[in-house]
């Protein structure tokens, strides 16, 4: 009997593709593709994973379209929707894995953006899957009576690895897969031998390079990310707007059956090995941000405890298997026919603008439209002027720039945060260059002031004009630095 599952996973990827060719890069790829342009063993924001699989498919098509630097993201979907099938039909049987696929396709932080941009969490969410599945196999956890195979301890460690590798976060699923181990009865003894020890140290030499990158790079992608959890901004509401986002990226029609699934699985305690793996792999990071952002000064953003919600989605196949048929299938049908929808209509209008006027519905420069299309605008102006290099003041001003110019002139950025362009193109690697600056937050006159010592020569230069389909979306002030003489304080 064929899989319907495989129709599910093949239609998602098909749509994928489509919106992957179809729509801009957003700021965090833009920043990803236009800041790296070599392997490196970490990178400022994020370890290696992402970095490494979009300059990957750069040198194999030889260009930087969005779907060459999007496609490995797309087959990491395909690859965690089959992951997510095994790991559910081995704990809870066929049919709750069909569902639990199906939950993964119509969520759109789960099949849209981690199954199509250019971000860490796609090849996280991969390497999550397939570790759980291993570790199931290790523990010998599964819907019928099933003995411990000790040789998947080795492919566990491997995709722990390859876990941290993609997304430093990756380290709350696996602290949870320790406390599984500690609070499981039947799981407890393994802790007496070499194997889940042995599985942990190729983890950690698998994430090693990562460390080692840190140390000679002042720690600072150790320091910017743990940074986010510090400062002080009481806000004791904070994880209703957060359970809020979640629910929002999730489905909450989605979201909400999870988190009493979660609840449920906590409550009937290890008695229920299944359950109790995977509610210790996911409550960590559901808890820990929503606790965070009671204090924290940083934004939390909402997809950051989407892993835990992941490995709870075996639960939710399970659930949704043993449910009304026809309210779940309408469900799910209107789901991925809103989605689709959704995703179409994006691509439509960042390809084709098909929306008239859409752009002065916003003020100046406030156009959703300057996050989700590429700012090629703004490439043969610039190479038109000759300048041997570009700065901005905000990363991800520089992100969008650098992806446009395609490499063909260095791009940095004067500030304090100047992200992985501090290291890829610092700005001392551009002294005795003519540099064009864009001016921009803030008043060019302060700018100009500001930066005025730094070079030979600093005048006021003709602005650059992001366009989208003859519509000027963004006037960016520009100035020409002849000559920089000294670089900026960071």
């Amino acid at each position: 009997m064929e899989n319907p599952a495989i129709y599910v996973v093949l239609i998602a990827v098909a749509a994928r593709l489509l919106f992957a060719a179809f729509t801009g890069l957003g700021i965090d790829e833009s920043y990803m593709v236009g800041a790296s342009s070599q392997f490196h063993a970490s990178y400022f924001d994020h370890p290696l994973a992402s970095w490494w699989l979009e300059l990957a498919s750069q040198w194999l098509f030889g260009n930087q379209s969005p779907l060459v630097v999007r496609l490995p993201f797309v087959a990491l979907s395909a690859v965690s929707s089959c992951l997510l099938y095994a790991i559910t039909n081995r704990l809870y049987g066929r049919n709750a894995a069909f569902w639990a696929v199906v939950a993964y396709s119509i969520s759109p932080v789960f099949s849209l953006a981690f199954g199509t941009w250019v971000l860490p969490d796609g090849p996280l969410d991969a390497a999550l899957l397939a570790g759980a599945y291993a570790l199931s196999r290790a523990l010998g956890i599964a819907a019928q009576p099933a003995k411990p195979e000790p040789g998947w301890w080795a492919a566990a460690g491997a995709f722990a690895g390859l876990a941290l590798l993609s997304k430093y976060s990756a380290a709350l699923v696996l602290a949870g897969a320790v406390l599984f181990l500690i609070t499981d009865p039947a799981s407890r003894p393994q802790l007496r031998r070499w194997w889940p020890w042995a599985a942990g140290l190729l983890a950690v030499a698998m994430f090693s390079p990562v460390v080692v990158w840190n140390a000679t790079h002042h720690w600072q992608s150790f320091n910017y990310q743990s940074g986010r959890a510090v400062g002080l901004r009481l806000h004791p509401l904070a994880p209703l707007t957060i359970w809020a986002g979640e629910a929002l990226f999730l489905l909450p029609w989605l979201w909400l059956p999870l988190v009493a699934l979660l609840i449920g699985a906590l409550r009937r305690g290890p008695a229920e090995r299944r359950g109790w793996l995977l509610a210790m792999l996911g409550i960590i990071p559901i808890v820990l941000f929503s606790v965070v952002g009671i204090w924290s000064a940083t934004r939390i953003l909402y997809h950051w405890a989407t892993p835990g919600y992941l490995l709870l989605l075996p639960m939710l196949g399970n659930w949704a298997a043993g449910w009304r048929p026809a309210w779940r299938d309408r469900i799910a049908i209107a789901s991925a026919t809103l989605l689709a929808s959704a995703a179409c209509l994006i691509a439509a209008e960042t390809s084709f603008g098909f929306i008239p006027g859409l752009d002065r519905v916003f003020a100046p420069g406030k156009s959703p439209l300057l996050q989700a299309v590429n700012w090629n605008s703004v490439r043969p102006d610039i190479l038109h002027r000759g300048v041997q290099a570009v700065a901005a003041l905000r990363w991800y001003d520089a992100g969008k720039i650098s992806y446009a110019l395609r490499g063909a002139v260095p791009v940095t950025v004067f500030g304090p945060e100047p992200h992985e362009f501090g290291d890829s193109t610092p700005p001392s690697s551009l002294l005795g260059k003519n540099v064009l600056l864009l001016a921009m937050p803030g008043d060019v006159s302060a700018i100009t002031r500001q930066y005025a010592p730094y070079f030979k020569s600093l005048s006021p230069a003709p602005s650059l004009n992001v366009t989208f389909h003859g519509a000027v979306l963004l006037v960016i002030p520009a100035l020409l630095g002849k000559d920089m003489l000294a670089v900026p304080p960071q």
